[in-house]
Formats: C-alpha cells, structure tokens, sequence
C-alpha cells in the first residue's frame, strides 16, 4: 500500500501516521520527493482494512499495490532509481560499465587489468575475492586477501569495486573493501543473506538465479530492500535452458519487463551469460539497445591462464574496441557511456 501525503503534511502528521501502522504491526518506509512524502506500508495489509487512513492528518490518497513486491514496484516509486556509488550514478542517462577478471589472482594482474579497464573507460572495478564453484576442486578464489587486492586497485585506479559475497559472516570485510556487494545467482534465494545485506546502506548488486521467474527474482529484491536498504541493482546474467551451445540464455526481454515493474537499475552480465569471449560484444551490444542501464563484463589480460571463466574473458584491446562501439550504441537510443 502506497500513502500520499500532502504538500503541507508536518513531520507531526507523518509521526502520528506512523505510529498508528506500527501499532497495526506494520513496517513503514517513507520517501521524501520534492513535492510529496510517500509512505509505503509493509506487512499484512488485511489489518487495515475498515481502517480510514484518508481521515489522517495530512493523507492525500491510499492506494493499494497490488503485486507481492512493493518497495520494488512501479507502483510505489513511478521513476527511475538511481543509485550513488562513490559518486557515480547507476540508473541514470549515463551508462555503467563494470569490468574486471572474473577471480582475482595475484596483486599485480588485479592492478594490471584494473589500470587497463580504467583506460578502457570503465568507471567500476568487478572482480572475485570469493568464488562458488560447481566443483570443490576449483579454484575457490582468495578470500580476504582477494577483497584486499581489490581495495589496493581501487586505491591506485580510482574505480570503486563490486565483489560477491557468500557468507553473512563476512559483511564486515564487504562493508570496508567493495563499493557494491554482489549477490550471486547461486545465493539469490539465500533469504538469511538477503536480509543480512539489507540491513545496510551499501549498494548491492543482485544476480537473476539460475533458474529463477521474473517473480521471484523481484522477490528476492524486495527481501534486500524490506530491510531498509533502497540501493538495490538488479543483474540479468541468463538463464538455464535446455540449450547446450553456450552457457547460459541470455533473457534479454528480461531488460525491458524488468524496467516495466520495477524502478530499480537494470544490470546485465554478458560474460556469464554466455561463457564465450566471442558472444560478449555482441551481447553487450543488444543489452544496451535493450535499454540496460549497465554492463557486468569480465576482462583478463592473459585468458589463457586466467584461474576462473578465462574462456569467457575479453582481453584489454577487446575490451577497448567494444567500449568504442558501444558509445555509438548508447548514443543511438538516447543515452551516455
């Protein structure tokens, strides 16, 4: 349920309407626009019901959302988010690109590929400190010391870092070195994990399960955001089909439906959506045409010894041609990169 207030409603006005909810047992989460304060009440909403919320001092209008996801909908935030992370926007006109090896290896290769992404005109660092295999014999990614590499790049290059998270445990480290945690696809149902990330202002960038609906990946958002933390991106990065020539399918009518019911940013990773270097570009290409508000690409200086995804990683001069095209392709539908 949505509550409209009215320009002239006091900070007494929204107290005594919040007061009231709560003693209902329900959440509130209030936005303040340049002309209106919205309230967005969340909870089992029967509880309001023969209750006259119009009759509130201040209420302008009550209107009910009626999808499961509320904080998410366009119904509760009509415009586009857009998300600050260290000073650039995501979810504007302006395109994000994050780019980075898929695990982080050694100091110098992280720094390495770092320097060249920036170069390249990538304005956010992607890179793997933790790394959830299918097979426990893989390369499990550097841990701590991974996430400390990643906050030395940072520190050299400037660009601010995204990294994937797997245990709540390990906020703390998350909090201090990345920018933006990432929520992998393998964890995008990890409900104990959502609402520990929730619980904090950091951005986060949430990856479309394996095999997950539309619904429930919105679902899964509003998990983060019921929590209070607003800086929700979401990352379509394909899907499991029963195709077997690449590795995932990327949904790309996923960008589109996406920025239909929801207001959050629209990410998407053609790196893993098709484990082939080949199919990125073109993929990214569509993506941006498709009107994502971001790309997730994976670059590595030297694929061929990369520890992780080296067959689906664009080599730095790959990686700079691609950015040249996708200016144009940005341009061609109203938009920067």
């Amino acid at each position: 349920m949505i509550i409209v207030l009215k320009p002239e409603a006091t900070e007494e006005d929204i107290e005594h309407l919040v007061d009231r909810l709560r003693s209902l047992g329900l959440k509130s989460q209030i936005t303040k626009g340049e002309e209106r304060t919205v309230v967005g009440v969340i909870g089992d909403e029967r509880v309001l019901q023969g209750q006259p919320l119009t009759v509130f001092p201040g209420v302008e209008s009550v209107t009910p959302i009626l999808a499961p996801w509320k904080l998410v909908s366009r119904e509760f935030r009509p415009h586009d988010s857009v998300i600050d992370v260290s000073g650039i926007q995501i979810g504007g006109s302006r395109i994000t690109v994050m780019a980075g090896p898929c695990a982080v290896e050694k100091l110098e290769i992280t720094v390495g590929i770092a320097q060249e992404v920036a170069k390249a005109g990538a304005t956010i660092l992607r890179g793997g400190a933790y790394k959830p295999r299918s097979s426990p014999y893989s390369f499990q990614g550097l841990g701590q010391e991974g996430l400390s590499f990643l906050a030395e790049a940072r520190k050299q290059t400037k660009l601010p870092v995204v990294s994937e998270i797997l245990d709540a445990r390990d906020i703390g480290y998350f909090l201090e070195h990345a920018d933006i945690i990432q929520i992998g696809a393998r964890n995008m149902q990890n409900f104990e994990l959502l609402k520990e990330v929730g619980a904090y202002d950091k951005p986060v960038l949430l990856k479309r399960g394996l095999s997950a609906t539309i619904k429930e990946f919105l679902l899964s958002a509003e998990y983060v955001m019921s929590r209070g933390n607003r800086n929700v991106m979401l990352c379509e990065r394909g899907i499991r089909t029963f195709e077997t020539q690449y590795r995932n399918t990327l949904d790309l009518a996923a960008v589109p439906t996406l920025k239909e019911m929801s207001h959050l940013p629209v990410i998407v990773d053609p790196s893993h959506a098709t484990g082939n270097w080949k199919l990125v570009a073109p993929m990214a290409k569509a993506a941006i045409a498709a009107g994502a508000d971001g790309l997730l690409i994976e670059v590595h200086s030297n694929p061929e010894c990369a520890l992780c995804d080296g067959e689906e990683s664009l080599k730095p001069n790959r990686f700079q041609a691609l950015m040249g095209d996708l200016k144009k392709i940005a341009q061609a539908v109203g938009r920067e990169l």
